[in-house]
């Protein structure tokens, strides 16, 4: 039997020049999908690997426009992995609580998987996938979808036979958390930012959005998605944030839950009034950038965390640094400020949308509580 056509991918298809030698058209980024070609009008540029804009594109393309083979009952040998990984995107991305991560992650799995076919998925190319990677808890995740696609294809009936995904192990989980003082100097560092004067720009505070991002997070524990798309008034598709009854409904309504719980949560009392003042002033929504809402704050975040170490830096404080910090850093603070300050375990867990097993076993050691009885008990004398 013949081996299946390659699936969709990325092409680096190069300049193109005219008979006399003069430029006719600069080097691109095009999907290949058997005989077609689709410019993703993204440069090729300096690099040899895809950039994170043609990547979308590519997710976007698999989505919307690529027809994968829905053939029932085949052998693993003749089914893509992108054709496995492309249905399971045009079925079930859009039902995700965060289907643009689920596409990105995607994108990452066709660098590699795009061109083989199910049997090729093994325990060996598998840990050739993490090896390439590097970032081992990245790899795992993608890895987790990979089988979720493989499990999907499967049960509709495309495919005969059973293809186990192997997952890493899994790494000790990140809890870098920040003092009151760093978040201190993050907001200020955010707040105060300002823009080099230029042609286009004079100066403007351009970062405030993150400032008022950090205060939500690190009060409520919400994870960065939720916080983004939160309105300030009932809005279809989003969370939002009853501000007369100071409670964040952070689930919109109609999603449906997962494994990443947000349940409501009563907002404190200072932060209430912060985002009363924001409304009066005509936010509609919970971190808005020129008036409209911000669905992601990564980059800005990072590029705060990075003057605020300057700033350090030249000041001379080296009590202060933020190194490995990144917008979920704040809901690993939020988790060890509540444990901090003894709050009732099962309280704190409904709280952060955190299950109590894993609030205690990551963040239990910080409770004032913690293994109390045991220390004190080891010294008592015996009556």
């Amino acid at each position: 039997m013949s081996r299946p056509a390659k699936g969709p991918r990325l092409y680096a298809q190069p300049a193109r020049f005219y008979g006399n030698g003069t430029l006719h058209a600069q080097p691109v980024w095009v999907i290949r999908d058997g005989s077609k070609k689709i410019s993703t009008g993204i440069s090729v540029g300096d690099g040899t690997s895809p950039p994170p804009e043609a990547l979308e594109a590519l997710g976007e393309y698999l989505i919307t426009r690529h027809q994968p083979a829905r053939e029932r009952d085949r052998n693993a040998a003749s089914v893509l992995v992108a054709d496995v990984i492309g249905i399971y995107l045009r079925d079930k991305a859009e039902g995700q609580a965060r289907p643009k991560d689920v596409a990105s992650r995607a994108e990452k799995l066709l660098e590699f998987w795009g061109e083989k076919t199910l049997d090729q998925v093994t325990g060996a190319t598998c840990r050739e996938y993490v090896q390439e990677r590097s970032k081992v808890a990245a790899a795992r995740r993608e890895l987790d979808d990979l089988k979720a696609a493989i499990t999907y294809h499967r049960k509709e009936g495309l495919c005969r036979e059973v293809v186990e995904v192997v997952l890493p192990e899994k790494g000790e989980p990140n809890t870098r958390w920040l003092t009151r003082d760093e978040i201190a100097r993050l907001v200020w560092e955010a707040w105060r930012f300002r823009e080099n004067p230029t042609e286009n720009f004079s100066g403007r505070k351009s970062r405030q959005h993150v400032a008022r991002f950090i205060l939500i997070a690190v009060y409520t524990g919400t994870r960065a998605g939720a916080v983004c798309s939160a309105a300030l008034r009932p809005t279809i598709g989003h969370g939002w944030i009853d501000l007369a009854a100071g409670v964040f409904h952070r689930r919109p309504e109609g999603e449906r839950e997962t494994n990443k719980r947000k349940p409501p949560v009563r907002l404190p009392t200072r932060l209430l009034a912060h985002m009363r003042r924001w409304q009066k002033n005509g936010q509609r929504f919970a971190v808005e950038y020129m008036g409209k809402p911000v669905l992601d704050v990564d980059k800005a975040f990072r590029n705060c965390v990075t003057s605020a170490q300057e700033t350090a830096n030249q000041a001379g404080d080296s009590q202060y640094q933020f190194g490995g910090v990144s917008p979920h850093t704040l809901r690993h603070t939020a988790a060890t400020w509540l444990m901090q300050r003894g709050v009732d375990k099962w309280e704190a867990a409904g709280y952060l949308g955190m299950s109590l097993k894993t609030l205690e076993r990551i963040y239990g050691h910080h409770h004032p509580d913690f293994q109390r009885g045991a220390a004190e008990g080891i010294t008592r004398k015996l009556a």
